[in-house]
């Protein structure tokens, strides 16, 4: 039976232990004391934990890289059934950690992350007597695609030793990991950034359970491809996720939307033009494929170049929206059209069609640097810009900033305050 183990991968030790309660209702086998965890807690969390959970396996996520040891021996003692060691550590830790976790009776996992040649360590480390192997792709690399799956294919095709697998799994890859050769499947983000952990859990559970039915090429069938991904995240988080998720980067100022309640999702047809020249932002509309969205600078916030007529046009084109950093005007026209338009200012009078400006050329727009291409993400709180280039990563992380948004929600709601639940007297900077 392929096991479940639940990476707690949190700074709270109560919301840590709360989150493995809950995710062993849902199905959860293992409970990981994730690394950051550690770091923030110590042994403390390890002994919690085993307090709580007498009759669970106890991983303590210690990437040790030296002094194993030691690290085994204090993790063991404090109640861990498991120590991960780095691949990356010298064999003279990893046979040293091997004899202190037979003298206390554990087990030592060696994580995968970031080796250069996985198949071959994992050879080398099983020759040195390890048992357990951690296919694993980090966080950060997770935000920009890298999945485990065709590493853990190679691996189970080499080896015997019992092999587990983590980075970014969800129901649907956690099923195609199983079928696949996983003997421990490593879930964090999904199960405890989410508001209803036991249901998260028992959803890893079901899709794991099922691993023995059906092929794995049916389960891979349904994967979305990185642009369907991309944007059903875009469409579901908020701007303010994703000005969290970009360090507070990319996020228009001076510029809102006109239609409240509207959203916007889609590539930048950029224009640059001057004093209300409405010439270029209509020709744009023209070669705008539909889904697009037309981003504007005006360099005049007194003077319209884009009204009703424009947004009919849009309309018409099917076009996603339309940002202006400048003036609009017919208001009542575009208010009823119900199209989504963003622009710093609603003026009567407009420019002449000179035919100044440029149309997809880098431009600025809001104070924030716009290219042909990139994405734009427009709500009620404003306009923040995805460059092209990140995008797929910066909705993944959008994605978690939202998951944790739900989560610290629904603390809330059951009478914390939300000081206490980020800790932040524990967490202010000590002068």
């Amino acid at each position: 039976m392929v096991k479940i183990q639940v990476a707690l991968d949190v700074i709270e030790s109560d919301r840590a232990v709360k989150i493995a309660e809950e995710a062993v209702l849902g199905g959860a086998d293992w409970i990981e004391a994730g690394t950051p965890l550690i770091k923030s807690a110590g042994m403390d969390i390890i002994r919690r934990l085993r307090e709580t959970f007498p009759n669970n396996i106890i991983l303590a996520d210690m990437k040790t890289m030296d002094v194993g040891a030691a690290e085994v021996e204090m993790a063991a003692k404090s109640g861990a059934n498991v120590v991960t060691i780095l691949a990356a550590a010298d064999d003279a830790v990893i046979r040293d950690s091997l004899l202190s976790a037979k003298k206390y009776g554990v087990r030592i996992m060696v994580d995968l992350i970031s080796s250069p040649d996985p198949i071959a360590r994992a050879k080398e480390v099983e020759a040195l007597g390890i048992d357990l192997i951690n296919v694993h792709v980090g966080i950060d690399a997770q935000m920009t695609g890298e999945s485990p799956i065709e590493k853990l294919r190679k691996l189970a095709a080499e080896t015997d030793m019992e092999i587990a697998v983590a980075g970014g799994l969800n129901p649907e890859t956690a099923l195609i990991a199983a079928q696949t050769g996983a003997d421990i499947v490593i879930v964090g983000s999904y199960i405890i950034n989410s508001d209803n952990v036991k249901q998260s859990a028992a959803e890893i559970r079901k899709a794991v359970d099922s691993s023995e039915s059906g092929s794995i090429e049916s389960a891979e069938s349904n994967k979305k491809s990185k642009e369907e991904e991309m944007i059903e995240i875009f469409r579901k988080v908020s701007t303010s996720n994703i000005s969290d998720a970009m360090h507070r980067k990319g996020a228009m100022q001076g510029i809102s939307s006109k239609i409240p309640g509207k959203k916007i999702v889609g590539k930048a047809v950029t224009v640059r033009t001057f004093g209300g020249d409405w010439a270029k932002p209509v020709e744009a509309i023209d070669i705008s494929e539909p889904g697009d969205i037309v981003v504007i600078y005006n360099g005049d916030r007194d003077i319209a170049m884009w009204g009703g007529l424009a947004t009919l046009t849009a309309v018409n084109r099917k076009l996603e929206g339309v940002v202006v950093d400048g003036a609009i005007r017919d208001y009542d026209e575009i208010r009823q059209s119900d199209f989504p338009v963003f622009a710093a200012n609603i003026v009567p009078n407009a420019g002449d069609p000179k035919g100044l400006g440029e149309i997809n050329v880098e431009i600025v727009c809001g104070n924030q640097t716009v290219n042909p291409g990139d994405y734009i993400v427009g709500d009620d709180s404003g306009v923040v810009v995805v460059p092209k280039d990140r995008a797929y990563e910066i909705a993944r992380r959008s994605e978690e900033v939202w998951k944790r948004e739900k989560r610290l929600f629904d603390e809330i709601n059951n009478g914390k305050t939300l000081a206490g639940a980020l800790e932040l007297l524990k967490w202010e900077t000590r002068k």
